[in-house]
């Protein structure tokens, strides 16, 4: 029987550590409630888990969730009415179209479905500083956003 494409001893790689980006750690309130959580789950899974490659991917899991705790730089709710900033939920427009309605978090709370959209977003970047009435260019994707409403 040929052996040419069989390896003899699998190398087991441990999986690839998850990426923390660089630059501020922003959250909102509940996106630190959320990171605790994560934490507090992955700690309960590892004391539980005997498989190791299991332990080494909850290993990776908690490394990144506490260094996302650690840098974590809660950010206090915008006031209603005054510019788009972080923690700012937005009802805006593109080209005219149907309105649609996201609110500006964290990295790790972003759930662009569920209409939280991270704050180094095109879209995000886009919107930050402008009020209501206001309309901002975003440059790609290529739209033209009108603010209808800032809280």
């Amino acid at each position: 029987m040929s052996r040419a494409f069989v390896k003899e001893t699998a190398e087991r790689a441990a999986p690839p550590e998850r990426m923390v980006a660089s630059g501020p750690n922003l959250v909102t309130e509940e996106g630190l409630a959320k990171i605790a959580s994560e934490v507090e789950r992955l700690e309960k899974a590892l004391a539980a888990e005997t498989n190791v490659l299991l332990r080494e991917t909850l290993e990776r899991d908690l490394r990144y969730w506490r260094q996302s705790k650690a840098s974590a730089q809660m950010v206090p709710r915008p006031v209603a009415g005054s510019a788009i900033a972080f923690g700012s939920t937005v009802t805006f427009s593109r080209n005219g179209g149907k309105p649609q309605t996201i609110r500006i978090v964290g990295e790790d709370e972003a759930d662009p479905k569920a209409g939280l959209i991270n704050f180094r977003s095109p879209l995000a970047q886009a919107l930050i500083g402008a009020e209501v009435g206001d309309t901002m260019e975003m440059v790609s994707p290529r739209a033209e956003l009108t603010v209808s409403n800032v809280e």
